[in-house]
């Protein structure tokens, strides 16, 4: 029967192969509130407080393992064993520059003046000594890398996280991390690449992804010896991720049989990082 319903099919198969970023952003987002829609109207029986969606997300997580198995993975080990350390560190770097500023613009919108200020820095001298992010000196002076996005904002200033709602090949999230999402990816410097040509701004975005997805390599391993039920690791270690950077890791308690809240920021939202963001020395978007 396929994973997606006929009319999300034809949907996709008018998408212009030649769509610039923006708009296949808009593109992948419409078809998400549909095949939202879809799960919703077609998932049988109560829902599941901690996952209404849980059938859809399975689906969906069943699907992004499979591209990611035959396709991502394999090219992330490439990419991890034969690319030189430095040219790594350096692409790794670069998009960790670019990122920095949608940080910075989320320090704004929290009011967190103080490091604001501090990225502000962060991001000017990595992007002039640092030879446009490729290197950084940043870190060196004791300017520490910061982790910010929309979605958190959003929590901040007391939207609810809503439920747990797994993105096509972006993964775990949640509805409020996915509208942090739009508003991130618009706002990210890619998104207004100076440069014209539509291959060289997707050329850089799949790179970015590769290098994010090498960094995890390790992750993946864990996951795959660790977990009895690897979609329900994934969802705890992804919404504990997100309460710690919303909470700037000193989240409050909570009690050990406190019943998940959809609408409470101890349900937290999304994209997918599982990542190794607590300093190891050096940090990554």
């Amino acid at each position: 029967m396929g994973l997606f319903p006929p009319r999300i099919k034809r949907l996709i198969s008018t998408v212009p192969l030649n769509v610039s970023f923006i708009k296949f952003c808009q593109y992948f987002f419409l078809l998400i509130g549909i095949v939202l829609a879809s799960g919703c109207a077609s998932v049988p029986g109560p829902p599941d407080e901690h996952d209404p969606f849980e059938s859809y997300n399975r689906a969906i997580y069943k699907f992004n393992k499979t591209v990611d198995d035959a396709a991502i993975r394999p090219v992330a080990q490439v990419y991890a064993d034969y690319t030189p350390n430095f040219i790594q560190s350096g692409v790794s770097n670069f998009f960790s520059n670019l990122a920095d500023v949608v940080v910075l613009a989320n320090d704004l919108l929290q009011l967190k003046i103080e490091q604001a200020g501090s990225d502000f820095y962060r991001v000017f001298l990595n992007s002039t000594l640092g030879v446009f992010g490729l290197f950084d000196p940043a870190t060196h002076v004791g300017l520490s890398k910061h982790r910010e996005d929309f979605g958190q904002t959003l929590a901040v200033w007391g939207v609810p996280s809503g439920p747990y709602f797994v993105l096509p090949l972006l993964g775990p999230s949640t509805i409020r991390g996915t509208g942090g999402l739009v508003v991130d990816i618009y706002n990210h410097p890619l998104s207004h690449s100076l440069v014209k040509d539509n291959s060289v701004t997707w050329g850089l975005a799949g790179l970015a992804y590769i290098s994010k997805r090498a960094e995890l390599l390790g992750a993946s391993r864990v996951l795959d010896q660790a977990a009895l039920d690897p979609y329900i690791f994934t969802r705890e270690a992804y919404l504990q991720h997100r309460r710690n950077l919303i909470y700037d890791g000193n989240p409050p308690p909570l009690e050990e049989d406190q019943p998940y809240n959809s609408s409470d920021d101890a349900d937290l939202e999304l994209e997918l990082e599982l990542e190794k963001d607590t300093p190891k020395t050096n940090t990554t978007p």
